[in-house]
C-alpha cells in the first residue's frame, strides 16, 4: 500500500494516574503538510506527538495513519521517523552508523545502505562528516545528523520535537529555512512541536495552538495570527504580543479606563463588557489618540518597543525609530478602530462583528 501520511486524531485524551494533560484532541493532518504544534510549555504539544509516534497510549479516543486505525500500533510498525530535541545519537558509533542504522535494522543490503546513507547525508551537507563521532561535531551538526537519519528510511510520517531548540538564534533560523526546503524536496508528511511562535509562523502550512492539553485554534499561520480565537491565543501569538484593554462597550463608545473612543461598528453589541485587542504594531503615536505615560522604551535597531501607562493599563506600542522616547514623557496612542479584535470578557472567546 502506497502510505501518505495523513494522519487524523478523534477525541484523544491522555491521564498520568489522577493527572489529565490531553483531554479531546481533534486533529487531522493532510498528506506532504508542514503541520506545526504551538503552544507553551506543558500544554500537551509534546504528548500529543509521542502518541501519534506510538510511544505513548492514548488513554481515550482514536489515532488513524492513513485512514487505518492505529491506536494501539507498536511504534515500529507505524512507518514514522522522530527526531529528539535531545537529538538522541549514539555517541560509541560514527555518523555515518548512526544515520545507518535504521536501514541495518530493517536487514538492508551493505551497498544499498552506503549510498542511501551518502544521499541523506548530502541532503543536510554533512556527507564530509561521516566517519567523525557525534562528540566532534557541532550542535548544528549533531542536528543534522539526526535529520538524516529521519529522513534516510524515507518514511511516510516525519516527527520533530523541538529539534532546533538547542541551536544558537543565528543558527536556528538558518536551519528552519534548510528544514523547510527539505521538507518540500521530500514531499513527506511532519508534524513539528514548537513552543517558538516565530518558527511555526514562518515553517507551517498550517498549525493547531495548545493551551492546557486542548486544542484551541486550528488554521494557517495567517489566520491564527489574524483571527486569534481567543484572549490566550491573542496573547501568545506576536512579538510583542496583542494589546488586551478591558473595556465596557456602551451602543458605539468604547470606554477604557478614564477615555472614551467612538466604536460606531460596535454599536450593535450594545451594552456589554469586553477585551479590545490591538496590535503594538498598528498602534502609532502622535499628537491625538489615548493618553499615556511612557514607562520603558526599548530599541530594536530599525525598531522600538514603547510600554505606555494609559489610566494603569499596559499599552504596548511597536514604532520605527532610532531615537528612544524619554520615560516619563506624555504621548498620545492612536489606532484605527476597524483594525480593533473583540473578545468576550467573560469567556475570552472571539466576537464576529
Amino acid at each position: 500500500m502506497n502510505k501518505q501520511g495523513a494522519v487524523k486524531l478523534t477525541g484523544v485524551g491522555k491521564s498520568f494516574g489522577q493527572t489529565s494533560v490531553l483531554r479531546e484532541v481533534d486533529l487531522e493532518i493532510r498528506p506532504g503538510e508542514f503541520f506545526s504544534l504551538l503552544g507553551p510549555s506543558g500544554s500537551g504539544k509534546t504528548t500529543t506527538l509521542r502518541i501519534i509516534a506510538g510511544l505513548e497510549t492514548a488513554s481515550a479516543g482514536y489515532v488513524y495513519l492513513d485512514d487505518i486505525d492505529a491506536t494501539l500500533t507498536p511504534p515500529g510498525d507505524r512507518d514514522v521517523a522522530m527526531v529528539f530535541q535531545s537529538y538522541a545519537l549514539y555517541p560509541h558509533m560514527s555518523v555515518f552508523d548512526n544515520i545507518a542504522f535504521p536501514l541495518k535494522m530493517i536487514r538492508m543490503p551493505a551497498a544499498a545502505i552506503a549510498i542511501t546513507v551518502q544521499e541523506a547525508a548530502a541532503r543536510v551537507r554533512i556527507d564530509h562528516l561521516l566517519t567523525r563521532r557525534p562528540g566532534q561535531l557541532s550542535g548544528g551538526q549533531q542536528q543534522r545528523c539526526a535529520l538524516a537519519r529521519a529522513i534516510v528510511r524515507k518514511p511516510a510520517l516525519f516527527l520533530l520535537d523541538e529539534p532546533l531548540s538547542n541551536l544558537d538564534a543565528k543558527l536556528r533560523v538558518e536551519t528552519r529555512v534548510e528544514l523547510r526546503r527539505l521538507q518540500r524536496a521530500l514531499n513527506v508528511t511532519t508534524v513539528y512541536v514548537t513552543h517558538d511562535q516565530e518558527e511555526a509562523m514562518s515553517m507551517s502550512d498550517r498549525l493547531a495552538v495548545f493551551m492546557d492539553g486542548r486544542i484551541v485554534q486550528i488554521g494557517t499561520p495567517e489566520e491564527v495570527y489574524g483571527q486569534p480565537a481567543t484572549v490566550e491565543v491573542a496573547a501568545f501569538l506576536g512579538n510583542p504580543p496583542m494589546n488586551l484593554l478591558p473595556t465596557q462597550l456602551v451602543d458605539g463608545i468604547a470606554i477604557i479606563g478614564d477615555a472614551r473612543i467612538a466604536t460606531p461598528h460596535l454599536a450593535g453589541l450594545g451594552q456589554r463588557d469586553v477585551m479590545l485587542g490591538i496590535r503594538p504594531s498598528e498602534v502609532t503615536l502622535g499628537t491625538e489618540g489615548l493618553a499615556g505615560t511612557v514607562t520603558l522604551c526599548e530599541l530594536l535597531g530599525d525598531d522600538m518597543i514603547v510600554d505606555l501607562d494609559v489610566g494603569g493599563l499596559l499599552l504596548r506600542v511597536k514604532a520605527t525609530g532610532r531615537k528612544r522616547i524619554a520615560e516619563g514623557e506624555r504621548v498620545h496612542a492612536h489606532f484605527a478602530v476597524e483594525r480593533l479584535h473583540v473578545f468576550d470578557k467573560a469567556s475570552g472567546t472571539r466576537i464576529a462583528i
